[in-house]
């Protein structure tokens, strides 16, 4: 029987930003380029940015980010990238979920740079017959940095299939009960093992964004202000007033002003100031990655630490939390309406069977 033929069948799939095949200057140097080669990461000249990139950035930053990468690297045998351990745990138990509750829907995962990548993903998703198929990527507020790359990546290679699949995408999520929920969730559980931080005596906490250059936001890109009503549903959850709670930017690379204030200065800012604890989550990451266990966790604490600060508590991300689960199976579901998902209990046993053969090879 031809695949046209056959029964169409449904999948969610996850998209991350990227991260190298190992903590290596060669690994991180392929996984760079790639990267910052997208012109919608780097919005200069090509010209320019191809000298700027190829003989300054890439021999010299490739080396000391393999330091960096090597130093968050997660080891056992399902060891690896945090990026990539945490999201392949994320897709395992949405679709985990979705066949508890008898529907048959796939979920793979997929990065936008690197392994596994885009192309790979969606070819093994055509050769299973995947008639709908809804694009989630795992960015809560929408940037042309990232989401649009991300779409326009699956455009482009949507366009040379013959049979092209019925296509749904999630802009962004910002805003979504199920997240704020999530987030909400995941501070409570830190504090309730960390203890509460001390805000009648000034402690803070901080709420940072990846950064990404001003002129984003002169063009029009919605992201500042997607990661602003992010901090302040979620302040607003948690019952803390606009003081207690900070937004921020990190991650800044380059000369050009990006958006503000800045992480690291404003975390030096308020240990200079007598603030004894501060606290910090990174919303717009919901996997362990990088810019969250190095720059964050490692970093900017000591820099805290460094200017006079005394309790520094780096809140994890929300990774697999079933809190996350549950918000990743509400926003899907939201965007699924009216697709054929629903299987008998025979094809819920099968599914499970075979999801388990899977996961064990």
């Amino acid at each position: 029987m031809a695949p046209h033929q056959q029964s169409e069948r449904t999948a969610v799939l996850l998209v991350n930003l990227g991260t190298p095949d190992a903590p290596t200057p060669g690994a991180v140097k392929k996984y760079l380029k790639q990267f910052l080669s997208d012109p919608r990461v780097v919005e200069i000249p090509r010209v320019i940015w191809w000298c700027i990139l190829n003989l300054i950035i890439l021999p010299i930053r490739s080396k000391a980010s393999a330091k960096k990468y090597a130093s968050i690297w997660m080891q056992g045998p399902e060891g690896g990238s945090p990026l990539l351990v945490h999201s392949k745990k994320q897709s395992l138990e949405l679709e985990k979920r979705f066949l508890s509750q008898g529907k048959e829907v796939m979920v793979r995962l997929a990065m936008r740079y690197g392994q596994p990548s885009l192309e790979g993903v969606l070819n093994q998703l055509r050769h299973a017959n995947v008639g709908r198929l809804l694009v989630l990527p795992l960015y809560p507020q929408y940037s042309a940095t990232t989401s649009a790359s991300t779409f326009d990546e699956i455009f482009r290679i949507l366009a040379t299939w013959r049979n092209q699949p019925e296509l749904r995408l999630v802009k962004h999520y910002h805003d979504h009960p199920a997240y704020i929920q999530a987030l909400k969730e995941q501070v409570e559980t830190s504090w309730q093992l960390n203890g509460r931080p001390n805000f009648a005596q000034g402690d803070k906490l901080i709420f940072s964004f990846h950064g990404v250059p001003k002129r984003t936001l002169d063009k029009g890109d919605p992201y500042h202000c997607e990661c602003h009503k992010t901090g302040r549903l979620l302040r607003e959850a948690l019952g803390l007033s606009a003081d207690q709670a900070l937004v921020t930017f990190q991650s800044r690379f380059g000369k050009a002003e990006w958006l503000k204030p800045y992480t690291a200065p404003t975390i030096e800012a308020l240990a200079k100031k007598q603030v004894k604890r501060v606290d910090i989550f990174c919303p717009g990451f919901p996997a362990d990655c990088l810019e969250t266990l190095e720059e964050i966790a490692m970093e900017v604490r000591d820099e805290f630490l460094a200017a006079g600060g005394q309790d520094y508590r780096y809140i994890p991300c929300l990774n697999d939390a079933p809190a996350w689960i549950l918000g990743l199976d509400a926003i899907a579901s939201d965007h699924l309406g009216g697709w054929p998902t629903q299987l008998d209990s025979q094809q819920v046993l099968e599914a499970r069977s075979q999801r388990a053969n899977q996961m064990g090879a």
